[in-house]
């Protein structure tokens, strides 16, 4: 089994050599932003996402992670040279437009409208939105099960407004924070919990839910997870590379199963995605 803590300090001149060519001048016209010397990698991801991007003191952990982790090092990046700066949702495309980061893993899901201010290597995952539900419940098999059941997602989120709009019967209970779900289904106060699949793994995976819940398995959306870079980043393909490599050789595989195993989940039959076609 590949470990998926990358440290390789005899690739440190190499990162020079490799960011330099790939990179551009101080001013940020080669995607270099946030890296000062041209040997590190500014790297945006969540802080609050169990099993994604959680940070607990000054070392962070999840899938998304572990991915950047592993692209820094085909890119010739040891993880001692990175810094991880939070990327909240609403700033995710300011934090690459300004190069306040030199690259985004944050469940950034590939769309258009976000395609006219960055590009996107990848993408590297294919999410769903799904439920998830308690460990022995049979009874919701998928969406068109929720009738009559109260269903919990997070005010004004798009899995919230895919629910109401395309399933009325739902009950909706809406909350501030997904976590705040999590605790209201543990207690039984909502039958249901919806966003992305893997977002919902993530939760299900914490240690103080250990054996309490499962995800349903039947996701009723897709969600392409990409790299969120500069447009004017050069890098872009030679990610696309990168990542095709950690499937091939097995790596991504070894990532899902460290950070969602324990919680037997199965990603879509929609990876490995296709990866490219996004690159500026």
């Amino acid at each position: 089994m590949r470990s998926t803590t990358f440290r390789i300090a005899a690739l440190a001149s190499a990162a020079a050599f490799t960011l330099a060519a790939c990179g551009g001048d101080d001013d940020g016209g080669g995607g270099e932003a946030g890296s000062g010397d041209g040997e590190g990698l500014t790297v945006g991801i969540k802080y609050d996402q169990p099993g994604l991007g959680l940070m607990e003191g000054s070392d962070p952990t999840g899938f998304d992670v572990d991915v950047a982790k592993a692209v820094a090092d085909k890119l010739g990046v040891s993880e001692d040279d990175i810094t991880w700066q939070e990327a909240p949702t609403p700033q995710r495309e300011d934090l690459l437009v300004n190069e306040s980061v030199d690259m985004i893993f944050a469940t950034y899901s590939i769309t258009d409208e976000r395609k006219e201010r960055v590009q996107f290597s990848g993408p590297y995952f294919v999410a769903g939105q799904d439920l998830l539900v308690a460990a022995d419940d049979t009874e919701i098999t998928g969406p068109d099960t929720l009738e009559g059941k109260i269903l919990c997602s997070v005010a004004g989120s798009t899995p919230a407004e895919r629910v109401a709009e395309e399933y009325p019967g739902v009950q909706l209970q809406e909350f501030d924070t997904y976590s705040l779900c999590v605790e209201n289904l543990s207690s039984g106060q909502v039958d249901a919990l919806t966003t992305d699949d893997v977002i919902l793994a993530g939760y299900a995976a914490q240690s103080q839910w250990e054996g309490q819940f499962q995800v349903v398995g039947a996701p009723f959306s897709e969600e392409l997870y990409g790299v969120g870079l500069n447009q004017d980043d050069e890098r872009c393909e030679e990610i696309n590379t990168a990542l095709e490599e950690l499937y091939e050789d097995g790596t991504m595989d070894q990532i899902i199963e460290d950070n969602f195993g324990a919680v037997g989940y199965t990603p879509s039959d929609a990876n490995p995605p296709e990866i490219g076609g996004h690159c500026a």
